[in-house]
């Protein structure tokens, strides 16, 4: 096989097909001519080979259905489809079967036959392919309960939300802010620190080279997009470094900014916290009092000089990115390094509340709804709960692991009425991010990430949160909320029976044509595309197969089922990569991650991602799910 040269997908929007692309027609005239020279590669200096583009076999498995259906005729009518979409979970149960028929003709260009609007097994198909008609998920908007408190719910969270690239040199900026609250993200994580002049508050990572953005904007910009995607909470985490002055600067302009919009208690401390449905359209902040008062220790690493030594140029150099790491691999790596995290006088948060509160602005400290706690001691002190008062502890991936290899139930029960935020370990200067499900099966609600990054472990993150309309709460699953009568709870450690399985079949793929140029993949034939599918979870469901290749095809049709028992499908993500198949690496076709309790049964269709997270505009997948 030649060596191949990459050439750059289309640009997606706006986007105008070029001729043939199939966008025109149904596939004759210009179309058909155009469809010739899709397929006709350049050979050397002087030669071309011509490869025929066959119409795309349609699966036996559709064929089945129109089939049955359509009582055997070649047509399928407004009727004949109405009973097909009641009997596949349609909403409405196939009221509109007559919109929906008019629509696929309309799409394809085509005039109904003997007067009477019918849809051909190749109409079908395409009906099938359309995500806006046929999608994979059947619960496209809010379902969950939404009225128990915060700590009953993963909330989807990011991490350093302000910076634009890596850890270490790249600009801070209120843009990835409004990226993430427009993807649904419902935490927002701000670093403020003394300007270089004191007198105000910046946003950066601090002691490094980023370059800082003013607080003032990035508020601003959240009430601008807090509730663009979702209705429900905002949470501000405040990773706080400021003086007494500062600080009640800082409570001055969150006030001013969104006024009526930010919830804050009247008691001191909650014994409960609030619901995401009584919280509806408002601001949360939260915080905890900073490890020193840092009058004599400010400023970032450029203005004292100091240079980073990590040099690293940005994540997307590879699409893929590494594999998610087996989280049981890293509790028994975490256990190995000793018990320094467990029971030294280190915790994830130093000090003692009483001690920082005199270095706090009353009146800042007052808008803290959210308060982190401040043990003096070990993590597994921390865990403990108060009966008078609740509140958010964080810790760090590496010591989530460390405590989550032996006490494990014990996070568990924190997490029944307590907020844990887990955050990556200091050493990912490229912003990537850790297998997000050794927070999850824990209860942690809030597992941030590095949301401008790149790589599978975002991919699963932005799945998981598909669920529940995507709002950016996910209720969690009553086994994590339990405590039995003798008092013990969840123990993610344990063997567990299989409670569910997922069928998964792969039919076919398209739109690569369109979306991408004819000599992306390979300079001289069509692409090689195989898909991965698989499932992230807990370690005994987390697997990954893979279908054949399917050589020299734009449209490859794979028909391959695949069988996942599942011990907790209620965190599951069904996982797809689609990959074109290279002598070195292969090439990079599409991903997708999806919850697998918010799957429809039945055939459907499955776009495609590119790396970074964003729709293609027509490739997609025709995918079979059922559970048995």
């Amino acid at each position: 096989m030649p060596n191949r040269e990459k050439g750059s997908p289309r640009a997606s929007p706006p986007h105008t097909p070029p001729p043939g692309t199939g966008d025109e027609g149904d596939g004759t005239g210009t179309a058909a001519a155009a469809a010739a020279e899709m397929g006709t590669y350049r050979c050397c200096i002087f030669f071309t080979r011509r490869f025929a583009l066959e119409d795309a076999s349609t699966p036996d498995d559709v064929r089945a259905l129109f089939s049955r259906f359509a009582a055997g005729a070649p047509y399928m009518g407004a009727d004949d489809l109405r009973r097909y979409l009641a009997a596949s979970g349609a909403p409405g149960g196939g009221k509109d079967a007559e919109q929906i028929v008019d629509r696929v003709l309309q799409d394809r260009s085509r005039t109904p036959r003997f007067g009477r609007p019918a849809l051909t097994i190749d109409d079908f198909r395409h009906l099938l392919f359309s995500e806006e008609l046929n999608p994979p998920i059947q619960h496209p908007q809010v379902h969950h309960d939404m009225n128990a408190p915060l700590s009953h719910y993963f909330i989807y969270t990011g991490h350093n939300s302000y910076l634009t690239g890596n850890q270490l040199s790249s600009d801070c900026s209120d843009l990835p802010i409004i990226k993430a609250l427009q993807l649904g993200v419902r935490v927002i994580e701000l670093d403020i620190w003394p300007n270089s002049s004191k007198d105000d508050i910046d946003v950066l990572h601090g002691r490094t080279l980023t370059a800082p953005v003013s607080l003032i904007k990035c508020l601003r910009s959240i009430k601008e997009y807090a509730f663009v995607a979702s209705p429900y909470p905002v949470i501000i985490t405040l990773e706080d470094h400021l003086t007494f002055d500062l600080q009640a600067k800082v409570a001055k302009m969150v006030l001013e900014v969104f006024g009526g919009m930010l919830y804050y208690p009247e008691s001191k401390h909650l014994q409960e916290f609030p619901s995401p449905e009584a919280l509806k359209g408002r601001v949360i902040l939260s915080t905890k009092p900073p490890k020193e008062y840092l009058e004599s220790k400010g400023g970032t690493m450029k203005e004292r000089g100091v240079e980073p030594q990590f040099r690293k140029r940005e994540s997307e150099e590879a699409a893929w990115g590494i594999e998610v790491p087996d989280i049981q691999e890293e509790m028994q790596v975490a256990e190995k390094n000793g018990d320094d995290l467990l029971y030294g006088e280190k915790s994830a948060e130093n000090g003692d509340e009483n001690k920082t509160c005199k270095h706090k602005a009353p009146e800042y400290k007052h808008l803290i709804t959210i308060k982190a706690g401040k043990p003096k001691g070990a993590i597994v002190d921390a865990l403990n709960s108060d009966r008078d008062k609740v509140r958010r502890l964080s810790l760090s991936e590496q010591e989530l692991a460390k405590v989550a290899a032996s006490h494990g139930p014990s996070i568990v029960r924190f997490t029944h009425r307590n907020l844990l935020r887990i955050y990556p370990k200091g050493t990912r200067f490229d912003s990537s991010n850790y297998n997000p499900f050794l927070g999850w099966v824990h209860g942690a609600q809030m597992v941030a990430f590095n949301m401008q990054g790149y790589g599978r472990a975002l991919w699963l993150m932005h799945g998981f949160y598909k669920a529940n309309g995507g709002c950016g709460y996910v209720k969690k699953p009553d086994f994590l909320m339990q405590t039995c009568p003798d008092g013990k709870v969840f123990d993610p450690k344990a063997d567990l029976p299989v409670k569910a399985t997922l069928k998964v079949k792969v039919y076919m793929g398209d739109g690569w044509q369109k979306d991408f140029e004819q000599t992306h993949f390979d300079t001289y034939s069509p692409p090689d595309f195989y898909t991965k599918v698989g499932i992230a979870g807990v370690p005994s469901d987390s697997v990954m197969m893979k279908t054949k290749a399917v050589e020299d095809n734009w449209v490859p049709v794979w028909e391959e089922e695949f069988v996942f028992p599942l011990t907790v499908p209620e965190i599951a993500v069904l996982r797809v990569e689609v990959h074109e198949q290279d002598v070195s690496d292969d090439d990079f076709g599409g991903q997708t991650a999806l919850p697998v309790m918010e799957l429809r049964p039945g055939i459907r269709a499955v776009p495609l991602f590119d790396h970074k997270g964003l729709k293609f505009r027509n490739v997609k997948l025709l995918m079979g799910f059922e559970f048995v």
